[in-house]
């Protein structure tokens, strides 16, 4: 029996998703990694459960008024949880921050710093004391009023809006207005309006020019248009936007990347007249900490801002702040971050970094006793990276915590204290725990697919690389820390860009090669010529050897419930049309919106199609149950009575993608789709499966599955943003067995890649470095991987080199 002071964490009947009745112990105070396959069952053991129940226990204890303001989660389908001491979860977080998110404000750092220059600060004598928002360009109070805290400001000019001034109106003086109906409208309301679109632009009046391209007045007039063949076109009301307008409203609004390419093409950018960039009004910059100002300081890297500040001397209140902040900035740069400067954004940080980021605020909270939950904290690291990733979990467990690492590298899981084994498969073939002990005993435990990889046996035998059938070459890349430099891809064969965090593989391809072969696709789609300079590199050659870019990421397939597998991947839109073809769907007259659960009509009302409802309580947070009338099945009674082969349509969506390939044997268009999905390793899933419950490698793989069931045509560029992020080494190898079949059918992959066993069995490598941020952006090593295993000054290649004689 459990004691008070017992010193395991024993979990019994763990019943989560996919777990089958689960018990296991768990010693606290240890590093305790779970693995398994993708889809096993660890995270709904290690998170949905574990720290599930612990969150439970914590709400419990929180008053009810303040339980309405704290997100919470369900209780966890376990029979019992003892000696389960507070959770702490560090989980990834794969949205895009916003622009105006930086190094500063995820590390709270530059919260820290403005308090600093408020309190200590130097200021210009007779001024007033400034509260800390006033050094913040993201309140109304540190702003500069001209570009609202962004530093800098977009411009458009005559010359860009009107490139031949010989045409007119009529004619398409005007380039940067749309085409189609909606340029004919402005036209039109401009001939309303009495302007002649039928001179030449150079002949027009000087201020008719400037209103028609810059007014900010939009008057709206009844249109008479000019009757076409065969068409009736009746009056209509018009309202008149400038080209300046429109221009800047597509450029910050529009969804689609091919409009604001478009818009992009008409603006200029430039650092704010105003503020110069630093973001701030005057009164702000006239402060200085140490003879700097706070855009000087947050402009430098880390490392170097600690040293100033360790140089700085001040009174009692500068010695408080800058000891705090030395302190939380050393454990930012023991985690190899220290060439990040504060002001870096964060949409220009790979995830690597702003995962090691989050998980650095969290290290300086100053807990023990708890028990860390970790989800893949090694996920875009670079091996190198890894043994400061390890001083840091050791350095948590030291303090009196426990940490719980769900993990896929094998270099951290052979660190481990314990391992906590999940299989043997995925999905309805696994949930079960096959091995709870220390890491040297998965050696007994046939059935593990983690076992062949913790002791040995590389997932692929090295091959003869391929020949490249052309190259696409950037000259003079320059953007973020990569500058100057001249990189060279070849056509055919399967790539891998490599170095170490910051070094600038993510800006190199996932911006400045993707940037430019989205240029070029959208000059084509708009019709226009392409352009020289391009965004991020001086020119380009071979660009025209590539017929489509596809870019498959990590980012979430839909945001809500609404949107799932079979959705995203149109198989949805097969499986409808089989029940619109059935007998008894013929009969009532049901078409193919009726087997929607999004269109009134076949979903159950009460829910909304969405298949549970919410119940508001008094004094207490809104909490979700199955739905009353349809018990989660999202339609109504007489859209369930219609089957297909036995089957409703909630128990077709109910169906994983394995046992749907058997029941839709035979009807090829739902065969394609379905056996994509099970050759990326998503057999487990099932079709009706949220978007919102899918981790960020299921999403990827979704995509890729997705791509891979399109007819190809012509020569297509792949790039992927670290593939194997969140992959079980047994899923990388079927990943990659659909990668390289891909370029076989004659396509080019491009990934970026930390992973040394999928870089062996590459074609090609990039290499860049030798660090991160300033002291990386240049490309120390190409060549095969046998070429930059032996490169002197890489930090990949000695793990490079272990990865091919282990291969």
């Amino acid at each position: 029996m459990p004691t008070p002071h017992d010193p395991y964490v024993r979990v019994r009947g763990a019943r989560e998703h996919n777990l089958q009745d689960v018990h296991v112990d768990i010693p606290r105070d240890t590093l305790t990694v779970f693995t398994g396959v993708s889809g096993s069952g660890k995270s709904s053991l290690a998170f949905g459960t574990i720290y599930a129940e612990a969150q439970r226990r914590y709400f419990e204890s929180v008053a009810p008024y303040a339980r309405r303001l704290i997100h919470q989660v369900g209780a966890p389908k376990v029979g019992e949880i003892t000696g389960l001491p507070p959770a702490v979860s560090l989980e990834q977080r794969r949205s895009a921050p916003g622009a105006r998110s930086s190094v500063g404000t995820v590390t709270t750092l530059s919260n820290s710093l403005r308090m600093l220059f408020s309190r200590a600060g130097e200021y210009p004598a007779g001024a007033e004391r400034l509260d800390s928002d006033a050094f913040s360009p993201n309140t109304a109070a540190g702003a500069c009023p001209e570009c609202h805290g962004l530093g800098r400001i977009h411009r458009t000019t005559e010359e860009l809006l009107v490139p031949d001034p010989s045409l007119s109106i009529r004619d398409g003086a005007i380039a940067a207005w749309p085409g189609a109906w909606q340029g004919k409208n402005l036209r039109d309301v401009l001939d309303t309006l009495g302007y002649d679109i039928d001179r030449p632009w150079r002949e027009l009046d000087a201020q008719d020019r400037e209103w028609i391209l810059f007014t900010d007045d939009q008057p709206v007039v009844t249109v008479h248009p000019v009757r076409e063949a065969g068409r009736i076109q009746r009056p209509y009301q018009g309202t008149y936007m400038s080209a300046r307008r429109y221009v800047m409203h597509t450029f910050a609004d529009s969804k689609s990347r091919t409009l604001r390419a478009k818009a992009e093409r008409f603006l200029t950018s430039a650092p704010c007249p105003v503020c110069g960039g630093t973001r701030l009004r005057p009164e702000a910059m006239a402060v200085t900490f140490a003879g700097r100002t706070i855009a000087e300081l947050t402009s430098l890297p880390l490392a170097g801002l600690a040293d100033v500040l360790s140089a700085a001397g001040g009174n009692d209140t500068a010695r408080l702040l800058t000891t705090d902040l030395l302190a939380r900035i050393g454990t930012v740069t023991e985690l190899g971050l220290g060439y990040l400067s504060l002001d870096r954004t964060a949409p220009t940080l790979s995830s690597g970094e702003l995962q090691r980021l989050r998980l650095a605020t969290q290290l300086r909270s100053g807990l023990f006793g708890v028990v860390y939950v970790l989800d893949e904290p090694s996920a875009g690291l670079h091996p190198a990276d890894t043994a400061s990733l390890l001083a840091v979990l050791g350095r948590l467990k030291e303090a009196g915590n426990s940490v719980f690492v769900v993990e896929h590298q094998m270099d951290v899981v052979r660190q481990a204290d314990w391992l906590v084994d999940v299989g043997p498969l995925a999905g309805e073939h696994g949930g079960m725990v096959l091995h709870s002990g220390p890491p040297a005993g998965l050696a007994d435990v046939a059935e593990s697919a983690t076992r062949r990889f913790l002791f040995g046996g590389g997932p692929a035998p090295a091959r003869e690389p391929r020949t490249p059938s052309g190259w696409l070459k950037l000259i003079g890349v320059d953007r973020h820390n990569v500058r100057g430099v001249d990189a060279a891809f070849p056509l055919g064969v399967f790539t891998a860009v490599t170095g170490v965090s910051g070094s600038g593989k993510s800006t190199l391809v996932g911006q400045v090669l993707a940037g430019v072969l989205a240029d070029r696709q959208a000059s084509a789609t708009a019709g226009l010529p392409a352009e020289q300079p391009m965004a991020g590199c001086a020119s380009a050659q071979g660009l025209e050897a590539v017929d489509r870019l596809v870019q498959v990421d990590q980012k979430p397939i839909g945001r809500t419930p609404r949107s799932n597998l079979a959705t995203y991947t149109g198989l949805f839109d097969v499986v409808r049309k089989l029940f619109t073809e059935t007998g008894a769907a013929r009969e009532r007259g049901y078409r193919a919106g009726r087997f929607s659960f999004n269109v009134a009509g076949g979903r159950c009302e009460t829910c909304q199609g969405e298949g549970f409802v919410s119940v508001e309580l008094l004094f207490l947070p809104s909490t979700y149950a199955p739905c009353p009338d349809c018990h989660g099945a999202r339609y109504n009674p007489q859209t369930l009575e219609v089957t297909l082969r036995g089957l409703n349509i909630a128990q077709v969506l109910d169906l994983t993608v394995e046992s749907a390939a058997g029941f839709f044997a035979g009807t090829p268009a739902a065969e394609r789709s379905l056996r994509t999905l099970l050759d990326v390793g998503l057999g487990y899933l099932r079709l009706g499966q949220p978007a919102t419950e899918l981790s960020g490698g299921e999403a990827q793989r979704i995509k890729l599955a997705t791509e891979l069931q399109r007819t190809r045509r012509g020569h297509t560029l792949y790039l992927l943003d670290e593939p194997t992020t969140g992959l079980h080494p047994a899923d990388v190898e079927v990943l990659m067995r659909q990668l390289h079949g891909l370029v076989d059918a004659g396509s080019t992959v491009v990934v970026v890649e930390h992973d040394m066993a999928v870089v062996a069995g590459a074609d090609w490598v990039i290499d860049l470095g030798p660090g991160g941020g300033d002291r990386g952006g240049r490309i120390v090593a190409v060549g095969t991987p046998a070429e930059v295993a032996g490169a002197a000054d890489s930090r990949t290649a000695a793990y490079l080199a272990a990865a091919l004689r282990s291969a």
